[in-house]
């Protein structure tokens, strides 16, 4: 199935007044650039933002956006319309992923369902008909509902005593209700890819899925000053044969989905904005088969701002930023082929994941080695902006 991209369908629905940033591939100069919206343009701002980090690193991102000025590159609609690799004209500006140097990060086991479907990976080993009654039997003991439960509080290490001493306990429960978040690298800087592009699913998986997931962009300093939306696709039965596979199961070709713009703090959104946003999940496939679902970052068992501090700090130095996805809402179980089966992907399936306040990110998934190899990394990237006279 095609993919069709409308600003209408792309931008949050207060884009008339949201500070909105991303990246466009400009065929006349051979590279990227750094793209303000205003109004129904993208305005090239590379000359004061030659990267998306050197906007991020600013001390208010959305004011310097707002004095910057730049080359109109035309329409988002047609920018936006020519982002699909299908029917694309290559001498005409495309949109990107919003990130370049930032390390891309993710937090993984920070929603209580969530953390019950990496459970249920782990002691299914891989085997997806397994599923159904495993997680039958983990609900039975510890319910489905730990939202409450603040990870690493006394409560929680009563409840993990007990678990330990059932015989329940399980990797991803340590880091769902234990002290210590898990975050992990989900992919190389300069690898993600934007809305509209293909996402990638390894073959040797035959049990994945979408992650939905609200990623926040943080400077090198920890400010948290921007978000945007992201696809941590996830390979199910990779990860549950062990945990020591999430490199395979995480990282690969065009695996990390971001976009379609970073929304920068301003007085219209900030952090609490983020806290409370609802994101959606559709996955339409060229089967007929349908799934939606949507839930609430208020959700979350480790507020937004832990989990950053706990990303980078005294221990842990990003000299160009980073984004960092915030962990999972759901992980979709419908059955889509047989009774029990639960879901999982199939090639061609449209995923598009929206929230009101940060647009929609959509993407066709393909396997890896279909999908457009990436070949723009940073030191690519440093050349042509070296050719460009803005370095």
């Amino acid at each position: 199935m095609p993919i069709t991209l409308t600003p209408a369908t792309t931008l949050p629905a207060d884009a008339a007044t949201a500070t909105l940033a991303g990246r466009v591939w400009r065929p006349d100069l051979a590279g990227p650039s750094v793209v303000v919206l205003r109004g129904d343009e993208l305005i090239d701002v590379s000359p004061s933002f030659p990267t998306m980090r050197d906007l991020c690193e600013t001390q208010d991102p959305a004011a310097a956006l707002r004095a910057a000025t730049g080359e109109s590159l035309g329409r988002l609609d047609a920018i936006l319309a020519n982002t699909p690799v299908d029917g694309r004209d290559a001498r005409r500006p495309w949109l990107l992923s919003p990130l370049d140097l930032q390390a891309v990060k993710a937090a993984g086991v920070t929603f209580a369902i969530s953390m019950l479907e990496r459970v249920i990976e782990e002691k299914a080993r891989g085997n997806p008909a397994a599923a159904a009654t495993i997680r039958a039997e983990i609900e039975a003991l510890i319910g489905d509902d730990l939202s409450r439960l603040k990870p690493g509080s006394p409560e929680a290490m009563r409840l993990k005593e007990m678990l330990i001493a059932q015989g329940s306990w399980s990797q991803y429960l340590e880091v769902g209700i234990g002290p210590d978040a898990e975050i992990f690298t989900k992919a190389p800087p300069m690898s993600s890819v934007g809305t509209g592009f293909d996402a990638g699913l390894h073959p040797a998986s035959s049990w994945n899925n979408p992650e939905p997931e609200v990623v926040l962009i943080v400077a090198s300093d920890g400010r948290i000053v921007g978000a945007t939306l992201g696809n941590d696709v996830n390979l199910r039965d990779v990860e549950g044969r062990s945990a020591l596979l999430l490199g395979k199961a995480k990282d690969n070709n065009a695996s990390a989905a971001v976009g379609p713009f970073i929304r920068f703090f301003d007085a219209g959104f900030t952090l609490d904005h983020v806290r409370n946003t609802t994101v959606t999940l559709t996955v339409q496939g060229e089967d007929g088969f349908t799934l939606e679902g949507s839930s609430s970052i208020a959700k979350i068992s480790r507020d937004p701002a832990d989990l950053a501090r706990q990303m980078i700090g005294p221990h842990h130095q990003y000299p160009d930023g980073a984004a960092l996805y915030l962990g999972t809402m759901f992980a979709p179980i419908k059955d889509r082929d047989a009774p029990g089966g639960g879901f999982t992907h199939k090639y061609g399936d449209i995923v598009t994941i929206a929230a009101p306040e940060l647009g929609a990110l959509t993407n066709r998934m393909r396997r890896t080695d279909d999908c457009e190899p990436w070949s723009f990394g940073t030191s690519h990237l440093m050349r042509n902006l070296a050719r460009r006279g803005l370095l």
